[in-house]
């Protein structure tokens, strides 16, 4: 009997630790099956997949984040010409702001206003110095969409947008040197004023099913035969649209002549067209909730462009899809979660000094426990979202993509927003209902579900995006499976998903035996930074607890439903959420201990 046992245990050894034997016995009949139940993925789903690097949520997702990396990471600062930007010309810019004006009077920015933008470089914040541009970094963009944010929402639309995803984006990354040379100048300057025209009435969040279209064909332009393009196209929604005299515009590209190579369907195609090319139309502009930055339709039917129009040349037809996934994480990573910042800090100011002076029942209402409640929420959400925006603008200045961490800054950051607003109508009551030059909170109300709904609208980026892309791409191995099933071939992929098949089930296991034992012992094992505060030190240990608990959920979960966990959205949200809230209580935790430990923060920390 105990030879029969001992020839068992190393049979069994043999399986699970002589690779070869593992591949022919287990490893190479799993991969057969993983390959039939792989659902396909689509060209665009696989750029969007690649877009982007893994950062901290890569820690997050790993079941054991090393805090000591985190903590490590210095403190994003501004230059010293960041911080004179934000302290002269942006101070002005507020001051020149008079919000009832703009919304209520002239339902568009001043026209000095508009030349102070231009004029002094908000334009072309993201563009090098070379170009004439301000060269700035990603925070100290972030900086300033949150200080516009919260004098003037129109104004601080007007200056993001152009240094968002789009054209000057898409130029310095993919442009040709032509163009760059030709365009990035005049963006800088203001001489152009940018838009980019993706949205179209039936393709919103799923912007990969863009009906406009354009194929290539010969035609004449500036009195030559050229070849080109005849484009037709039908966008909605469109910021700066309006008043843009040089439009992006994105489109399915299709060469039934094989004018360009033997590809018909080349795909999504990216080309910059001046706003005044014949056919071009620009139609009736929106009003978006009142929210009066510029924003309206564009269309055109069968105009012909040159086909150097295309955003890097010939070479960058049908590329279109991998340009702006490539570019859409840094963009969403600033854009809506700094305005979203700018505007919460206006309301904890405002609201705050209004509780103290506004009295029921001869005491202060700031004194009232309900409205002491609403109170403590916006300024915790206040701490956590300005600590999250720093965190991941310090993230991209690093030179991070980050493509699952900008959809959680911008779905939590625009989500703890709306709640902020309406705790803030909640304690203002009538004087927030009533429109007029000295309510602070109605227009904010108003434009709130604005930011809720573009650069993807939030119910999809939290029930599709989060978990969905953070599943593949911060697992140390899913993404490693599905290239040795769907990519590799013969011996290659049977080594390669071996690999990680074994290193994913070893992971697994040591997950689940971390969840239980800081479960057992309530996570008072946990290591806990070297150099943290004791009075965060719990955080950092409940945190660790949640990260390996989340990690062996998601492989539960994954193992359990395979790949028709992308249509469960209910699950897929619940843990979006969880590995969400790590992250900001990850940077609430960073910038505590960033700004030298206050003991006035230590509230908004426990909060």
């Amino acid at each position: 009997m105990p030879g029969t046992l001992i020839l068992i245990i190393a049979a069994l050894a043999a399986v699970a630790f002589v690779p070869p034997i593992r591949r022919a016995l287990v490893t190479n009949p799993l991969l057969r099956l993983y390959r039939r139940i792989l659902p396909d993925m689509s060209p665009t789903e696989k750029e969007a997949i690649d877009a982007g690097t893994v950062w901290w949520d890569a820690d997050l997702f790993s079941g054991a984040p090393d805090w000591n990396k985190l903590l490590a990471i210095p403190e994003p600062r501004l230059t010293e010409e960041e911080q004179a930007f934000v302290d002269g010309p942006v101070e002005t810019l507020c001051a020149m702001c008079d919000d009832w004006e703009i919304t209520h009077e002239r339902q568009d920015l001043p026209p000095e206003v508009w030349q102070t933008i231009k004029a002094q470089g908000f334009l072309g914040m993201i563009i090098p110095k070379q170009y004439g541009g301000l060269g700035f970094s990603a925070l100290a963009h972030s900086a300033v969409v949150t200080k516009l944010s919260s004098r003037s929402n129109a104004a601080a639309v007007s200056v993001m947008v152009p240094n968002s995803l789009g054209p000057a984006e898409l130029l310095l990354h993919y442009g040709t040197e032509a163009q760059k040379n030709h365009y990035l100048p005049r963006l800088a300057k203001g001489l152009e004023i940018p838009c980019f025209a993706l949205t179209s009435p039936e393709a919103g969040s799923d912007a990969a099913s863009i009906p406009d279209a354009g194929v290539v064909c010969k035609g004449q332009w500036q009195g030559k035969e050229v070849l080109g393009m005849r484009v037709t196209w039908d966008k909605r929604y469109i910021t700066l649209g309006p008043v843009a005299t040089l439009l992006g515009l994105a489109f399915r590209l299709y060469d039934p002549e094989h004018l360009l190579g033997e590809t018909e369907d080349l795909g999504i195609t990216c080309a910059l067209v001046p706003t005044d090319t014949p056919g071009v139309n620009i139609g009736r502009r929106h009003l978006p909730l009142n929210a009066v930055f510029q924003n309206g339709p564009n269309s055109g039917t069968d105009v012909f462009m040159p086909i150097d129009w295309i955003i890097g040349g010939p070479e960058y037809a049908g590329k279109g899809w991998m340009m702006l996934m490539g570019c859409l994480a840094a963009g969403r990573s600033i854009s809506l979660p700094s305005s979203s910042v700018g505007g919460t800090k206006a309301l904890s100011r405002y609201v705050g000094a209004y509780a103290r002076v506004r009295s029921q029942f001869r005491t202060p209402i700031g004194k009232l426990e309900g409205v002491e409640e609403a109170l403590g929420r916006i300024a915790a959400n206040a701490y956590m979202m300005d600590a999250a925006r720093v965190m991941t603008a310090g993230a991209v200045d690093a030179g991070e993509k980050p493509a699952v961490i900008s959809a959680i800054v911008k779905y939590h950051l625009t989500e703890r927003a709306r709640q902020c607003v309406n705790d803030a109508m909640d304690i203002v009551g009538g004087k927030g209902i009533c429109l007029g030059p000295n309510n602070w909170v109605g227009r904010g109300y108003q434009v709130m579900p604005v930011g809720i709904t573009v650069e993807g609208a939030n119910i999809l980026t939290r029930s599709l995006i989060i978990f969905g892309q953070g599943a593949i791409r911060c697992h140390p191995y899913v993404l490693r499976e599905m290239r040795a099933a769907k990519t590799l071939r013969g011996t290659e992929a049977e080594v390669e998903f071996d690999s990680a098949f074994s290193a994913h089930v070893a992971h697994t296991l040591s997950n689940a035996a971390r969840a239980f034992w800081h479960g057992l012992t309530g996570s008072r094992f946990a290591r806990v930074p070297a150099d943290a505060a004791r009075e965060t030190a719990r955080y950092y240990q409940r945190a660790t607890h949640l990260s390996a608990a989340f990690a062996f959920l998601a492989d539960v979960s994954m193992l359990v439903m395979g790949g028709a966990l992308k249509r469960k959205e209910k699950i897929s949200g619940r843990l979006g959420d969880v590995l969400s809230m790590m992250y900001l209580v990850s940077a609430a935790l960073k910038r505590y201990e960033d700004q030298g430990r206050p003991a006035a923060d230590l509230p908004l920390v426990h909060g």
